[in-house]
């Protein structure tokens, strides 16, 4: 890999938090929190201590907010102390490196089991029976993979109650010592499924309009700010996004108006996920990040881009302007000290897709460093 890389590694701000470089860890689920009560574990602290990197961001992987707002076993929590004990041994380890760390709050919404709900009905903007019928759609659970459960629509009157819980959990990621939060708002999660008009089909306050469908967002992004105050808030979202079953009659119209909405709150930036990526796989392999490239010309802040970028296509929409950084995903998984590979221009270890939501150290903490690989 040729070192060509050289916009990835000035500096940037984003909120209050002065960057080295421009190389963001992507939130990424690994499934490797202690169970029961998704406790930030052991070995999670090596591993985001590994990928921790001196003037450089990780944002973490997607945390449930709430016990029915779970919906991948796994995955770690912010509703315990326990758990805020756990994620704070976490960031201070990235802070000790230098580092800055921005915690995802995450609801899956629809996008459960009971068997992960411990019980509980899933919820969503509206029921949609297709989605739970469709075996192509699975979830984490205890017993492995499985299809969602029928899931319910939320009555207005439960939504304050969600809007709440986001708000706890921004409370509790400060006092673990997070540097900010992030919104999940993308990948057909709760908040997507209000977004889009493929899974929203209410007639109240929350359902119909462009207005209306963006309602629930705006009010947790501004629960979150009352917590953070703006510049330490950021939104991830994925326009025209398609993953978890979603669709939108205008995705480029509704996501416009989105991004136009979003800059009242002065937002740390937004992380925007590009459509030729579903899920973990890239279904578009060349395709050009249009979504930042469209939200540039309306959002007036910092903006994060992420789907199947490699280093040089990374460098090259920062150069467009159509960026400010880029996250990686995959390449984070099997290079712990990915900033450093990309700016020597030295070749990246694969990943493994077999590990990525298994439970153990193996494919997790063991990925060599580069200095380990040239002595070998």
């Amino acid at each position: 890999m040729s070192n060509t890389a050289k916009k990835l590694f000035t500096p940037v701000q984003l909120g209050p938090l002065e960057l080295k470089h421009r190389v963001i860890m992507a939130p990424l689920t690994r499934s490797r929190s202690t169970q029961p009560g998704d406790i930030p574990s052991d070995l999670m602290l090596k591993y985001y201590t590994q990928r921790a990197s001196d003037g450089g961001l990780i944002i973490s992987e997607a945390t449930s907010i709430s016990t029915t707002g779970r919906g991948w076993y796994g995955a770690p929590g912010l509703y315990t102390d326990e758990q805020v004990r756990g994620w704070k041994r976490i960031v201070d380890a990235v802070h000790a490196k230098g580092g800055s760390m921005f915690s995802q709050l995450w609801h899956t919404g629809r996008s459960s089991n009971i068997e992960t709900t411990g019980g509980t009905q899933p919820v969503s903007a509206s029921v949609n029976p297709a989605y739970w019928n469709d075996t192509s759609h699975l979830v984490s659970a205890p017993n492995g993979w499985v299809q969602p459960s029928p899931h319910r629509a939320l009555e207005t009157a439960e939504i304050a109650g969600i809007v709440e819980d986001y708000r706890k959990a921004a409370e509790r990621a400060k006092a673990a010592g997070f540097d900010g939060v992030e919104l999940h708002s993308g990948n057909g999660y709760l908040p997507d499924q209000f977004l889009q008009d493929g899974s929203n089909k209410r007639a109240d306050a929350y359902g119909g309009s462009i207005e209306n469908r963006s309602r629930f967002l705006l009010e947790v992004v501004d629960a979150m700010v009352s917590v953070w105050g703006g510049d330490r808030v950021a939104v991830r979202i994925a326009p025209s996004g398609t993953w978890n079953g979603m669709s939108d009659s205008n995705p480029k119209a509704f996501f416009s108006y989105v991004a136009e909405q979003l800059n009242r709150f002065g937002l740390a930036y937004l992380h925007i996920i590009e459509p030729r990526v579903k899920g973990n796989v890239v279904i578009a392999e060349g395709q050009a990040p249009v979504a930042a490239q469209l939200l540039r010309t309306i959002f007036k802040g910092k903006i994060i881009a992420a789907g199947g970028f490699e280093p040089d296509t990374a460098e090259e929409v920062i150069e467009k302007g159509d960026a400010d950084a880029v996250a990686f995903g995959r390449h984070f998984v099997s290079n712990p000290d990915l900033p450093k590979r990309i700016e020597l221009g030295v070749p990246l270890n694969q990943y493994d897709r077999n590990t990525f939501y298994t439970f153990d150290a193996h494919g997790y903490i063991d990925y060599p460093f580069y200095e380990d690989r040239a002595s070998a």
